[in-house]
């Protein structure tokens, strides 16, 4: 789709409205989605977040089976995708939200995220001056191969395998959900029937779990549609409650098609960076002789706004107007003991998210979505930093997982 370069102006900023709506309406924070998970087992955001990406797969797979898409999240692919997202998971938990998380709360008036973010910004600053050493010492040792997706790897339109990965998903999590209500013990456990008790010891355990979960998954969507088709309330009621985190995620998938169709994978820390160098050459920093900013980000184009940067801006200024209409806006200030959260973890965030590169949007939501062998292994480093900074954070009081 080609637009008129006011019309992609126009795109950008409702882009960037909708998704800090969303964000901002279900509180969808990949931090809260995997450290709550890991603590608690609490699966509120998770849920969201699995919805996305399997309504995502979907669309995206069809898109580029079709032509309908400007090109795919594939950065070349090695041990510095998992590192980076390592380093990215652990300074995202350590801060309190991910690259999105980040920007919604910012909008909603909290000075720690306006803290987070500004270190964000010092550490793409230190990582672009960084860069052509980085360039030899751990990006070239550490490449494996060049960008990829499993979508043109398979021998049959994307759109079948996107079809394949969504099942997977959608199995993989009824398994995991219907193991968690099977007993450790065949004898053990009074939540569960006697007849599921007993197939708990026989072979078929797997069946048995898998089932439960496809029944408890089939049975929260209809107890779902059915509370919001019940829902009596004004519609201006509705929407200044709180969103179901299962929407948001929906919506989050659909706005960031049109995205993926206009012009390319949703993503959020690449274009903070290009924020980064911007304000720089404003306060008189010869920013275009900076390989990585001249070259890389901006690609020989000028230092100048995007369309990326102008819907990166938008997400905050979306979060802000949900905030106000639904009253939950105001300014909140950090305690004074917190502070290394954000200033540590901001770091951690903008070194990691460029390491990598890419945040937890361009990489879970946006690179799983389409299969880059890349996002796949960033995707996984930001998961296990997440755990295992959630274990430290929690190291008192314990884990669930």
């Amino acid at each position: 789709m080609t637009l008129s370069p006011l019309g992609y102006i126009a795109l950008s900023i409702g882009v960037g409205l909708a998704f800090g709506v969303l964000l901002q309406k279900a509180r969808f924070c990949f931090v809260s989605a995997f450290r709550d998970f890991v603590a608690f087992k609490d699966t509120r955001v998770l849920k969201g977040v699995l919805a996305g990406v399997v309504v995502m797969t979907l669309f995206w797979s069809l898109q580029a089976t079709l032509g309908y898409f400007r090109g795919f999240w594939t950065p070349p692919w090695g041990l510095a995708s998992l590192f980076g997202g390592f380093v990215f998971g652990v300074g995202m938990t350590m801060a309190g939200g991910c690259a999105s998380g980040t920007l919604y709360r910012a909008g909603q008036g909290y000075v720690q995220f306006w803290i987070t973010l500004l270190f964000m910004g010092i550490g793409y600053v230190l990582f672009a001056f960084a860069f052509p050493t980085l360039r030899s010492v751990y990006f070239e040792p550490l490449r494996f191969g060049e960008g990829a997706t499993l979508y043109l790897a398979l021998p049959w339109p994307p759109a079948v395998t996107g079809v394949l990965v969504a099942a997977a998903i959608v199995l993989l999590y009824a398994f995991v959900r219907g193991r968690a209500r099977l007993p450790e013990e065949p004898r053990g456990g009074t939540d569960v029937a006697a007849d599921t008790r007993a197939q708990a010891a026989a072979p078929g355990r797997s069946i048995t779990a898998l089932s439960l979960g496809l029944r408890e998954l089939a049975h929260g969507t209809r107890d779902y549609v059915e509370a919001v088709r019940s829902d009596d309330r004004p519609v201006s009621a509705r929407l200044r409650d709180s969103w179901d985190a299962r929407a948001a995620g929906v919506g989050l998938a659909l706005v960031a098609s049109l995205w993926f169709w206009v012009y390319g994978a949703w993503a959020i820390t690449g274009s903070e960076a290009k924020w980064a160098g911007w304000l720089l050459s404003r306060a008189g920093v010869d920013v275009g002789n900076v390989e990585y900013w001249g070259s890389v980000l901006f690609r020989g184009g000028g230092i100048s706004v995007t369309v990326d940067m102008l819907m990166v801006l938008s997400v905050v200024v979306g979060s802000f107007l949900a905030a106000r209409a639904s009253g939950d806006f105001r300014i909140r200030w950090p305690k004074r003991e917190r502070l290394a959260n954000p200033i540590v973890g901001g770091l951690l965030m903008g070194v990691g998210s460029r390491l990598a590169p890419g945040c937890n949007i361009a990489n879970l939501f946006s690179g799983v979505a389409l299969l880059s062998v890349h996002s796949i292994l960033a995707g996984a480093g930001i998961v296990l930093g997440t755990y295992v900074m959630t274990h430290w954070l929690y190291r008192e009081v314990g884990c669930a997982i």
